[in-house]
């Protein structure tokens, strides 16, 4: 094995890397005293990348193209080479023969190293083994690579340095530059859904004077000229209710949410999600579309409504079970909510099954929560959605007619996973105000996570807010999903990583 393939991710080479690197550079500045600096070229015209060519052989055998990308391999030492080009759309094979480039311009083609960037001119042809190709007439170095990539058996293997290094990542690994192809995919399909049905994607700002939307953490930062603590959003859904009350029907933002809280393989510190509100809808509306984008995007991209994710066949054929939190917890727990009225009853007969109740409010709601946080979530492999949450976990929902100690919310879960959360949304300024005051309360008491009193907002709702529907899905989870990724880092180009010392 040549130095020029072995492994970068190999300590005991780090002496030859920089052997390379120095004789990389040397190559450079030969070409730059030759007048030749690859780096002064601003421009070339690229008439076919390696997919036009392989899927329209017939038509363009013969003719003549030009292609642009990297060198991966080089193989052959004599009069001819055969080498494989990547460009942004896969990889084709390069013959390169003295006779038809010239002595001088054949040696200067034998000097490029794998990883170099080239234009090519030439003819597309088919070689004896029925390989599609192109027969080199001229080679144009375009960027000099001066770092050796990865060996080529291996690839860039180390996940970290994958990860920190995601440009590596890209070059070496077709699967990774796969993923993320099906996540932009899936964000024009999310795009595509939303307008059809007459949704408006707005912008909603990223900094704020209040935290607000959810229950988390948010990062704080300063504005000079101000002179005042912002917060970076921990979510879209005030700025797009208060532009329901404003009169758009419907409307949807994609947008980039930043916590400042853990990380897992489900958590990263910025994240993208979709929230969309619909007037005169309610959490049932939402229910239809969270399993329609979902589903459509499946058989669409993927071409089937069957996925593996996590080792587990997950089925997104439309019709998606839709289960209560009380049925759920009775059905997997063996407690019936139904049946209990009392606070400390409750507590107890989620206690009596070995459920841990420290640390929480203890009240109905709380204990019905905790049951199924802790014994239910788990089971719910294939998409299910789970309705009616209790008041104390739903401090922005509204409460349900039928129980005022639940909300007609719902949250969906694949795989043990949540992927939406959905509300009929609050729309009573008086109501609302008090379970903002709650929220304070809870700050007051150390809950450094806990919303923020929203003047503005319960001003907005006083002029008016229709009937509601809204609904919050994860794109990164999403893609997690239709990509089989068991981490939210492999769905996020670069993600947050600890400095390196």
């Amino acid at each position: 094995m040549s130095t020029e393939e072995r492994s970068v991710n190999q300590p005991e080479e780090q002496q030859t890397l920089s052997e390379q690197r120095l004789i990389r550079r040397a190559k450079l500045k030969e070409l730059q005293d030759a007048g030749q600096d690859p780096f002064q070229i601003t421009k070339y015209v690229v008439k076919h990348h390696s997919t036009d060519i392989k899927e329209n052989f017939e038509a363009l055998e013969g003719t003549e193209t030009s292609v642009a990308g990297r060198i991966m391999s080089k193989r052959g030492m004599g009069k001819a080479m055969f080498c494989d080009l990547q460009d942004g759309k896969g990889r084709i094979q390069l013959y390169v023969r003295i006779d038809e480039l010239g002595e001088e311009a054949f040696a200067k083609f034998k000097k490029i190293d794998i990883g170099d960037i080239v234009g090519v001119e030439g003819e597309v042809f088919k070689t004896k083994r029925g390989e599609i190709s192109v027969k080199a007439h001229k080679v144009t170095l375009l960027s000099k690579s001066l770092q050796p990539l990865p060996e080529k058996f291996h690839g860039l293997t180390d996940k970290e340095m994958r990860y920190r290094q995601r440009y590596v990542d890209l070059i070496m690994n077709e699967d990774v530059r796969r993923t993320f192809q099906i996540r932009t995919a899936f964000i024009k399909h999310v795009r595509k859904y939303l307008d059809d049905r007459d949704y408006l994607e707005v912008e909603t700002p990223v900094l704020n004077t209040i935290s607000g939307g959810a229950t988390a953490r948010p990062f704080i930062t300063h504005h000079n000229t101000l002179d005042i603590d912002m917060y970076m959003r921990i979510a879209t859904e005030l700025n797009l209710k208060r532009l329901t009350v404003g009169g758009f029907e419907r409307v949807y933002e994609i947008g980039r949410i930043f916590r400042n809280e853990g990380m897992d393989p489900k958590h990263n510190p910025e994240f993208t999600t979709i929230e969309l509100y619909e007037a005169y809808a309610d959490f049932h509306d939402m229910m239809d579309i969270a399993e329609g984008i979902l589903s459509t995007a499946a058989k669409d991209i993927l071409g089937s409504y069957q996925v593996n994710w996590l080792g587990v066949n997950i089925d997104l054929t439309p019709g998606w079970p839709r289960l209560t939190m009380i049925d759920a917890v009775k059905q997997y727990v063996g407690v019936d909510f139904d049946a209990i009225s009392d606070d400390e009853e409750a507590c107890k007969a989620v206690e009596a099954k070995g459920i841990d109740m420290d640390g929480c409010e203890r009240t109905w709601g709380t204990a019905l929560y905790e049951a199924f946080d802790q014994r239910v979530e788990e089971k719910l492999v294939q998409p299910t959605f789970i309705t009616m949450y209790p008041v104390e976990v739903s401090p922005l929902t509204k409460r349900s007619p039928a129980d005022p100690r639940l909300t007609e919310r719902f949250e969906l879960f694949i795989n043990h996973c949540e992927f939406a959360n959905a509300f009929s949304e609050l729309n009573d300024p008086i109501d609302q105000r008090g379970r903002f005051e709650h929220e304070l309360a809870l700050r007051d008491m150390g809950n450094d996570e806990a919303g923020m009193m929203d003047e503005d907002f319960i001003n907005a709702l006083e002029y008016g807010l229709p009937p509601t529907g809204g609904m919050g899905i994860g794109i990164d989870r999403a893609v997690m999903l239709l990509t089989d990724s068991d981490s939210i880092r492999d769905v996020i180009l670069f993600p947050t990583m600890k400095p390196l010392d």
